[in-house]
């Protein structure tokens, strides 16, 4: 190729408008991706720094002197904060749906990050490790971007599952192949309440819905249910299992119908105040989880 032809190939490369996924931009998605994988590390380092020390723990919910529920940490706040501060500085027109702090940054923005410092906080009080520092990214409430640090993976240690829409799960940025081995004949499957049997499957309660998301966009679960999550537990997760080609169906009265994306209701015009029963997973094993709950 001559120097012309050189230059007129880099010239049109250049002018060509850049791919749109959803009418966003491949680009656009990709430093989106980049800070979400930023901010999942930042997470995970504040929470293994934290980890088997005295922890400052305060319960948002204590109505009777032996109730105590939903506890939060003194890490919460801090990496929710630290989150907040970056999310300002690079994307400030994009909104924030956060579980620590209400505070709304950008309600007319068509981006929203919901973020979850920790998700799981009665285990990481507890130094039980089963907990994820999960962050999703929204589009017009189309999950686009999901980065979830995990302490526990398929590869036996700590990292951050990520992807985009349209992309494939990674794992500190490797490709997720999930391997099944036929000679196993029960799969896991994640549920609110776990059982000895279910007739199909292992049932486990790990105590955190964006981890369970995360084992099974990586192929170690076959399905989940979650039976009130709020968006910030599965925003994250979510887009792991749509780029990992599961699927989600969500309770509607008796019906179990396609969960794509967050929407307002009537009832929750707000999505901070979005709960909804969730089934995700490999599409066949989903609708199976579904049928089984509509005879249950």
């Amino acid at each position: 190729m001559t120097a012309a032809s050189k230059t007129k190939a880099k010239s049109a490369r250049a002018a060509s408008p850049t791919p749109l996924i959803d009418g966003v931009s491949r680009d656009l998605l990709r430093d989106i991706e980049h800070l979400a994988i930023e901010l999942a590390g930042i997470a995970g380092t504040e929470i293994a720094k934290a980890m088997g020390g005295l922890l400052a723990v305060k319960y948002k919910t204590a109505i009777k002197e032996d109730e105590w529920r939903d506890p939060v940490s003194e890490v919460d706040d801090k990496v929710e904060r630290l989150m907040r501060e970056r999310l300002a500085e690079h994307f400030p027109d994009h909104d924030i749906i956060g579980e620590e702090m209400k505070e709304r940054p950008s309600r007319d923005s068509d981006f929203i990050w919901s973020v979850d410092p920790i998700d799981g906080t009665a285990n990481f009080v507890n130094g039980f490790p089963l907990f994820s520092a999960s962050i999703g990214v929204l589009h017009k409430g189309v999950p686009v971007v999901g980065a979830l640090w995990c302490p526990i993976s398929h590869a036996l240690r700590a990292g951050v599952y990520h992807c985009t829409r349209g992309g494939k799960v990674r794992f500190d940025g490797a490709d997720v192949t999930p391997k099944v081995n036929p000679a196993v004949r029960r799969r896991l499957v994640g549920v609110p309440v776990a059982t000895v049997s279910d007739g199909f499957w292992e049932t486990r309660k790990t105590g955190s819905a964006a981890l369970e998301c995360a084992m099974v966009a990586a192929g170690l679960m076959q399905a989940a249910r979650f039976a009130a999550p709020n968006i910030w537990d599965v925003a994250g997760g979510l887009a792991l299992i749509f780029a990992g080609g599961g699927i989600a169906r969500r309770r509607q009265g008796d019906d179990w119908v396609p969960m794509e994306k967050f929407a307002p209701t009537k009832e929750t015009p707000d999505l901070r105040y979005w709960k909804c029963e969730l089934i995700v997973g490999e599409p066949s094993a989903v609708e199976r989880m579904c049928e089984a709950q509509k005879a249950a």
